[in-house]
Parts: C-alpha cells; structure tokens; sequence
C-alpha cells in the first residue's frame, strides 16, 4: 500500500497529477516536468485539509488496471453510442435504472458513479441518502437487469477489492 506523509499527503494523487499535466501539455522537458512537480506536491498538500479522510487503496496496481479498463470501455461506448445515434435515433430505449450498491465506501461510490457517467450512454442520476441505490439514466437499454450485472462485473467487483 502506498503511504501518505506530510510532504506527500496523497501519494497517488501526486502521482496522477504529475503524469495527467505531462500528457496535457504533451512535453517532457524540464519546465513541464518541473511544473508538473510543484502542482503533484502542492496541490495535494494545500487540498489536504478539505478531504474528509483518506481512501485506503489496497491494491494500487488493480487501480491502474481498472483505469485502463476504463478507458478502453469509454473508447467503444463512443462507437456503440455514436452508430446509435447515427442509425435511428428514434429507436432508442432510454430508462432510468435503480443499482443496488455493494460498496461501502464513500470513494469507491464515488469512482462508481463517475465510472458510470464517464462512460457514453450512461449516467449517474442520483444516489440514494444511505448510500445503497444508485439511479442511473441510460440512452438505450433492452435489459436492465443485464446492464446492471455488467456494471458490478466490471466496475464494481474491482472497485470493492481496491477499496474495501
């Protein structure tokens, strides 16, 4: 597991920071490195005191997979969405859904529900006060309890073992 300090009070936030300016500003030379350096060190430490407390992750390189995951997930849901749209959009079936959450913590919900809304087609409409539904507007759905399957199979499952 990787360990906070006080210089570095989120680790893999710095980290993520440190890597997502360098690929925004497409360089790797010293002031963009340089840069890239002070805001991973600096924003962390400056927004420390707002987080409510600190997410355990206890397996960071699951992490890393699952954000590769996504991104594969959002590049074909851009196709599927997009043919879509481009073949009858009057066909579509769209519906609010209602997803009983296994997760427990708060930032695992959270990735969740960004994951849900990240991926084209769908969206993260509201989350219930305790904490246990999550209600979820998708653009075309013929099965809804498929879909919902296919969320906690591949988001939710992993988010629980890097979280919980």
């Amino acid at each position: 597991m990787i360990r906070s300090s006080r210089f570095l009070p989120h680790p893999l936030l710095s980290l993520t920071l440190f890597i997502v300016w360098l690929l925004l500003v497409n360089s790797l030379s010293a002031g963009s490195m340089l840069l890239a350096l002070v805001l991973a060190v600096l924003v962390p430490m400056f927004s420390h005191r707002f987080w409510p407390d600190h997410p355990r992750i206890h397996r960071p390189l699951q992490l890393m997979a699952y954000g590769l995951r996504l991104l594969r997930d959002i590049g074909i849901a851009n196709l599927h969405v997009a043919r879509l749209i481009l073949r009858s959009p009057a066909r579509l079936r769209p519906a609010f859904i209602h997803m009983s959450l296994d997760l427990r913590d708060d930032t695992a919900i959270t990735l969740l529900a960004s994951t849900v809304s990240l991926t084209p087609g769908t969206v993260s409409a509201d989350i219930s006060l305790d904490r246990r539904t999550l209600l979820i507007h998708v653009l075309d759905v013929d099965d809804p309890d498929a879909l919902i399957a296919d969320i906690k199979q591949r988001y939710e499952a992993p988010l629980k073992e890097i979280f919980e």
